[in-house]
């Protein structure tokens, strides 16, 4: 890593006593205590930099000051962190700003935006969302005249001197060598935690890499914990400062509330002071236990259904959010937003506050008005959706929906009328919680835990952090109100880590995508190549900081194993060695036999698994059902059950827990079974490769599982088994039994019996007095501790992304992208056009003859398959000209994964072509392009009115692509048919103008 050096002369800055907040603590009578408002400057300086500013107008790197003409006044008095950034721009050095929500972050961009001006040099502001985009675009048009705005969808004064784009964008000017990017003096990225987003985040990534290192940045942030180490990699790759102003300062203090559900009151648990209230919890944990005991007397047999709760949760939510809502009103806590993690919940709970009305009549008056307004930019059948029409009266009442499914002018008419003061109450998603200031005084969390896709789990103290700074606005409430609604008992930490833990850190999500390799291999200088990119990531500079970590853990582990005893070393290493290989080799023949298409047919009900979380052994269970779906947000799973990416197959299993561990829809706790231990038998939902073992044992299940007793005889059956077999319960053979004849599996069955032979007649097998081994256990887990790590050090990240490189290069050539000295192809020339889907599915189309059999409307609805969106819960029926091409759509994709995985990539075949295929809304896309109307096609899918428009937008953008593919490789037939696609989409409500706009 090259040096560089980081003088960070860590200061703090206080503002003087008349500016700070003067907050007395609630509960405690006489004694008061200050919050300071304060910021922390530091700054990161490549070793030898020269700094030639002028000391007595600029201050100096560690102390920067700015005594001169300003580029822009305020009406308000800086805060420190905004005067300490405004002094780092004018000194011309790149600076990350990380401040809480509504702290002023925008005010610091302007800066920078007014300065491009003064200095009669472009500014580019980039934004993760395009609707934040849009938003952004308008508020800036507003203070400064020449703006210019340009998404995927809309482009507004490209020549303007301010111009508002998403990231995308501006990777694609980046990577074209645009002209524009010469006249660039200062690219703002806003949101820049983005950069950790799994799917989009290597997105900001290589923009930062690719600018050149005359075009200085702005980096706004919510509050992020590694700050410095950012800053330090900016300085890293463009061989200048980069200043990082943090401030945790809050402009307004909160009090966190919780609420517990079916009670009757608030408990204070953390003040403005940010004090913990540990005596206000207690009494909160008290309800549950109380309310647990009432409730035991009356349980209904139904009441334990073997440990899955029903869907849709605790039947009291609703008028408990009708309650805090009414409250809210009561006691002039509002504008509150409630937020909720599921879009369908956000508007039922909506349509339960029917009997609320915030509004006067002049404010119902405003807001119809508004509203009509509003819609005049669609056509009449348009205004007459339900989807409109339902939204007015809520509207008037003062009450909204804010969320990702909502028709794109609704959802921005919600936003107008919140700002105006004209919605009291907004149900929303975190969503709401991205890229604009739009404060409340009041925010209600509806639940603390979210589905992400791979398990139920507690909100993080970065999310948290982001949604709670909604609550509180500047300059109108002495304090922002944070209500926690929950439904059962909470750890002490868990919430202690939630409200009060510190943001989360920015971590590099860097892939190498097809689209990068061929964008990199086709440009002209020499200078920017995939290595390059690869050893300037964040993501490698992050690697190569812990290794001195890692290297004090070795020197650790070395002093931990010389102290420890050696005699008998060698053999008790021997064991233990045989039991890690034995471990590694069991796991590697699960992986297989948990195939789907292997193991299916053998789980039937009764059959005997073994199920084995992480560290933790589950014991024997007995399947009840698999079921192919992914696992429903119960409660009763526990994280870590869920966390297997990709597998869609469930086996509920009978499994021993400890006693009383699903009550109230808590977890089941582990607990193998054995006798004399106390427990009883649930149904878990367990994902295909958690099951560590599979028996040649079957036993019978009655029909009925929700008796307990039912479920009693089976842990008596299992206990019974297990003595009859002291040895353990014989498994299936995978050979003999499965018929699982792969000669690589069938050559590691051979090796795994071989090592189980070793292993069972090694002396210490036997033994049964573990004293006398622990020591020499640690030992060996020490040293293979040690192997581990230094096997870490030495496999530097930089040589995995190579032989990556290595790989996808290889594709790359198999399919014709480039030739074998790696010089880019026709069919690479329009592949490096196309980053919206998967660019060698869709050229393999272009080239294989695909689109040329189909007619625009077709090559419209087969093109939306790409396009990533929500799932549809129904099953799909396909007119047959479009099963064709999807066939075959299919086919290639499949064609495609296999190559891959010839060359190396690991890569799952079936996984591949069920990610990369998304056909939900190709009957939509068809009929809408033959002229359908927007009112027939919402008819035909279950998909949110909101989700399809942003997918038909982000279609139109891919056709574009295409359009433009087909053009580059001359291919006059191709482009006007994808042309003509996009035109027959370019109509109504879909395409309807932003408000904003």
């Amino acid at each position: 890593m090259d040096e560089y050096t980081t003088p960070l002369k860590r200061k703090q800055l206080e503002e003087n006593s008349e500016n700070k907040h003067d907050v007395p603590v609630q509960d405690s009578g006489s004694k008061r205590r200050t919050l300071a408002r304060t910021c922390v400057h530091e700054v990161a300086v490549p070793s030898g930099y020269d700094s030639n500013k002028d000391e007595l107008i600029h201050g100096t790197l560690a102390d920067p000051v700015y005594n001169g003409e300003r580029a822009k006044t305020y009406q308000f008095k800086l805060d420190p962190f905004q005067e300490v950034s405004v002094s780092c721009l004018e000194r011309n050095e790149s600076v990350l700003v990380s401040a809480h929500t509504s702290a002023g972050k925008t005010a610091v961009a302007e800066y920078a935006i007014a300065m491009s001006f003064r200095d009669k040099q472009r500014v580019i502001y980039t934004s993760p969302l395009k609707a934040l985009s849009n938003q952004k675009y308008r508020e800036l048009s507003q203070e400064f005249s020449d703006v210019g705005l340009m998404t995927g969808d809309v482009t507004l004064s490209p020549n303007a001197s301010c111009l508002v784009m998403t990231t995308e964008i501006l990777r694609g000017m980046l990577y074209r060598g645009s002209e524009v990017l010469k006249e660039v003096a200062w690219v703002i990225f806003d949101e820049i935690h983005y950069m950790k987003d799994r799917e989009r985040g290597v997105v900001w990534e290589e923009s930062i890499i690719f600018l050149p290192p005359a075009i200085k940045m702005v980096f706004l942030s919510a509050t992020m914990s590694n700050a410095t180490e950012f800053a330090e990699w900016i300085c890293n790759i463009h061989k200048q400062p980069c200043h990082v102003v943090y401030t945790d300062f809050r402009p307004t203090p909160l009090q966190h509330y919780m609420f517990p559900m079916g009670g009757s009151g608030l408990y204070l648990v953390v003040d403005e002071n940010e004090q913990f209230k540990e005596d206000n919890f207690s009494k909160l944990q008290d309800t549950f236990t109380k309310k647990n005991t009432s409730n035991n007397g009356n349980k209904s047999a139904n009441s334990k259904s073997g440990g899955r709760i029903a869907k849709g949760g605790n039947a009291s939510a609703g008028s408990d959010i009708y309650k805090i809502v009414k409250m809210i009103m009561e006691r002039k806590f509002q504008p509150v937003i409630i937020f909720s993690f599921s879009r369908r919940e956000c508007e039922q709970h909506a349509m339960s506050m029917s009997k609320l009305d915030f509004n006067t009549q002049e404010e119902k008056d405003i807001v119809e008005q508004v509203f009509k307004n509003g819609i005049l930019c669609l056509n009449e059948e348009d205004r007459n959706l339900p989807a409109i029409e339902l939204m007015l009266p809520l509207l008037q009442r003062g009450i909204a929906v804010h969320h990702s499914g909502l028709l794109p002018i609704i959802k921005e008419l919600v936003e107008l009328l919140f700002q105006e003061g004209l919605v009291k109450a907004l149900f929303a998603t975190e969503t709401f919680a991205m890229g604009l200031n739009m404060p409340a005084k009041t925010v209600v969390f509806t639940s603390v835990k979210k589905w992400d896709g791979d398990s139920h789990r507690y909100i993080g103290s970065g999310e948290y952090i982001q949604m709670s700074g909604r609550a509180g606005r500047r300059g109108k409430d002495d304090r922002g109100i944070c209500i926690i609604m929950i439904d059962d008992k909470m750890e002490m930490n868990t919430l202690k880590d939630m409200v009060l833990g510190r943001p989360a850190p920015l971590v590099s999500t860097f892939r190498l995508s097809y689209y990068s390799i061929l964008n990199l291999m086709s440009r002209a200088e020499g200078q920017f190549t995939a290595e390059h990119v690869i050893r300037h990531s964040f993501h490698q500079f992050q690697y190569e900081k812990t290794l001195p970590d890692m290297g004090r853990k070795v020197s650790e582990l070395e002093e931990e194993a010389a102290v420890l005893d050696a005699s008998g070393e060698a053999q008790v290493t021997e064991y233990h060695r045989l039991k890690l290989e034995m471990a590694q080799l069991e796991k590697k023949m699960m992986a297989e036999i948990t195939q789907p298409e292997r193991v299916l047919s053998f789980l039937q009900p009764g059959r005997l698994v073994k199920v084995r979380e992480g560290g933790t052994d589950w014991g024997w269970g007995v399947v009840v059902n698999v079921v192919k779906k992914p696992p429903a947000p119960s409660s009763s799973l526990p994280a870590s059950m869920a966390s297997s990416r990709g597998n869609s197959y469930i086996v509920d299993a009978l499994l021993h827990c400890s006693l009383g561990s699903s009550e109230n829809g808590s977890q089941p706790k582990p607990c193998p079974p054995s006798p004399g231990e106390k427990g009883e038998m649930h149904v878990v939902p367990v994902q295909l490769p958690l099951l560590s073992a599979l028996s040649k044992l079957k036993i019978s299940v009655p029909n009925d599982l929700r008796p307990i007793e039912a479920r009693q005889s089976i842990l008596l059956a299992v206990q019974e088994l297990e003595k009859r077999f002291p040895q353990g319960l014989p498994k299936l053979d995978p050979v003999k039994d499965m018929g699982i004849d792969d000669p690589e599996f069938v050559k590691l069955a051979d090796q795994t019996e071989e090592l189980e032979q070793k292993l069972f007649s090694h002396p210490l097998h036997k033994s049964q007095d573990d004293n006398q081994i622990k020591s020499f256990q640690r030992k060996a887990e020490v040293n293979h501790e040690i192997q581990q790590l230094k096997s870490k050090m030495r496999d530097s990240q930089l040589q995995k992304f190579r032989d990556e490189l290595k790989n996808r290069s290889r594709v790359l050539k198999r399919l014709g992208h480039i030739d074998g000295d790696g010089v880019v192809q026709l069919k690479g020339r329009a592949a490096c056009l196309i980053d919206t889907g998967d660019e060698l599915l869709v050229t393999e189309l272009m080239f294989n003859g695909t689109f040329n059999d189909l007619d625009h409307h077709q090559v419209a609805a087969l093109a939306s398959c790409f396009i990533p969106g929500d799932r549809s819960g129904e099953q799909i029926h396909l007119r047959a000209e479009l099963a064709k091409p999807l066939q075959q759509l299919q086919e290639s994709a499949r064609k495609i994964a296999e190559i891959q995985r010839e060359c190396k990539l690991e890569i799952n075949v079936d996984e591949y072509v069920e990610a990369s295929i998304r056909p939900y809304l190709m009957d939509v896309i068809y009929c809408w392009s033959k002229g359908a109307s927007f009112a027939d096609v919402i008819q035909m899918t279950d998909i949110f009115e909101g989700s399809i428009i942003r997918l038909a937008r982000r279609l139109d953008e891919f056709l574009n692509q295409l359009k433009a593919a087909a053009h580059a490789v001359g291919e006059a037939d191709l482009e006007e048919k994808f042309g003509a696609a996009t035109e027959s989409l370019r109509r109504g409500i879909m395409f309807a103008n932003s408000l904003y706009l």
